[in-house]
């Protein structure tokens, strides 16, 4: 008789259990391999995330955390914690999935430390976040919102046909991307079909990595020659404020900045002078400094700036294809297969 894997599914409100263990029963089919799942409800995305102990964009379910994962060898998540609290309350685990792109809210250090391998779901939001991106930029070019809001309040803005008050379009424009992993790949890829001229800065590929089309250039060449910067970079040290006042400094008078990927690679204090200023022409932003934004944030009361509550990865097909990917890495695991997604510490 086969003895059972002991599975923790702990899934959200958007990435639900529902939906994970569906996924892991489809794709773990050998009989050799038999599940007992337990499962704990995160109350993500309605009550918001924020740093649990040493980890950060976790829900502040630690305890539970801790009573639960007690005897399990696979867990399965996208927003629980696991702290090094966690971990010392689980000494059978041995595999932590988690299903998004950055494991912020596992100690991957620590996880090493106790012999817990870590692997999260790359690319799971990758065409969401892309068209989201894209969405941004053509709402910004336009105004979109702030039009919206004139004709629902009544007003019939013929005014803004005159030349002084028209937007840009994509196709002929030159779009910077600051980043090239699987967003900035589609958002290139989007952005050719538009007309755009695309450039590309990313210091870990070469020519021969980006689409035929696209240009790969230094950061200051793509900030001077770019009427659109859009980011899509990791949030790391090096990376961290890349987008300052000196580098706001280099962009184009009269381009727009798009931010999709950190609040932490750029300097809102900077930008917010570069808008005010007339520097940059327009933003459109999906993340934030914090988390939600705190109340009397300069930019909330700017025409110039188009925003959205990081929801660039949120459709049903992201959690669908994060269900399946993360299902996936336990499959592998179970027939002793490599694992994708391994996060090293």
């Amino acid at each position: 008789m086969n003895t059972a894997r002991r599975v923790l599914l702990a899934g959200d409100h958007f990435v639900g259990n529902d939906l994970l263990e569906d996924r892991l029963r489809r794709v773990v089919e050998h009989p050799r391999h038999v599940l007992d799942v337990t499962r704990l409800d995160l109350p993500w995305p309605l009550i918001p995330f924020g740093s649990v102990g040493e980890v950060d964009e976790a829900s502040d379910v630690e305890d539970e955390m801790v009573e639960l994962i007690a005897g399990a060898e696979i867990a399965v998540t996208q927003m629980a914690p696991f702290t090094a609290r966690v971990l010392d309350a689980a000494p059978q685990l041995k595999l932590i999935v988690c299903t998004r792109g950055g494991p912020v809210n596992v100690n991957v250090p620590a996880a090493a430390e106790r012999g817990v391998v870590v692997c999260n779901t790359p690319g799971r939001n990758a065409v969401a976040a892309a068209e989201h991106a894209v969405t941004l930029m053509l709402s910004t070019l336009r105004s979109i919102p702030r039009i919206h809001a004139g004709v629902a309040a009544g007003q019939w803005r013929s005014d803004l046909y005159a030349y002084d008050e028209c937007g840009l379009e994509l196709g002929g424009s030159t779009v910077g991307l600051v980043g090239y992993g699987a967003i900035g790949r589609r958002v290139a890829k989007i952005l050719l079909a538009f007309e755009a001229d695309v450039l590309v800065h990313d210091p870990f590929i070469g020519p021969a990595d980006v689409l035929p089309g696209v240009e790969l250039v230094d950061l200051d060449e793509l900030l001077n020659r770019s009427d659109v910067v859009s980011l899509h970079a990791r949030m790391t040290p090096e990376t961290a404020g890349m987008i300052n006042r000196e580098t706001l400094a280099a962009m184009r008078p009269g381009s727009y900045l798009v931010n999709t990927a950190r609040g932490g690679l750029v300097d809102y204090d900077a930008l917010t002078e570069a808008l005010d200023a007339g520097h940059l022409a327009g933003a459109g932003l999906d993340v934030y400094p914090s988390e939600p934004i705190a109340d009397g944030w300069p930019l909330l009361r700017s025409e110039k700036v188009v925003m959205t509550p990081h929801l660039a990865g949120a459709t049903r097909q992201t959690a669908h294809r994060a269900a399946e990917l993360g299902a996936g890495v336990v499959a592998a695991y179970l027939d002793g297969r490599a694992l994708p997604g391994v996060v090293k510490p």
